[in-house]
């Protein structure tokens, strides 16, 4: 995986992880929901990106 594939992935998860747990100190569920969607989504794109990687050997 690039590293410039694998700092985007992280920095989503990370923003997600953020989002999360600010959403759970004000209470607001709905941010709450959208920080464990981008968390979903950063995981996954790395899955995909070592996929990838793991095909090319």
């Amino acid at each position: 995986m690039s590293t410039k594939k694998k700092m985007e992935h992280t920095a989503e998860t990370a923003k997600g992880k953020v989002k999360e747990a600010t959403g759970k100190a004000v209470g607001n569920e709905r941010l709450v929901a959208k920080g464990k969607a981008e968390q979903m989504k950063g995981d996954v794109a790395q899955a995909g990106q070592k996929l990838k990687d793991a095909a090319k050997r």
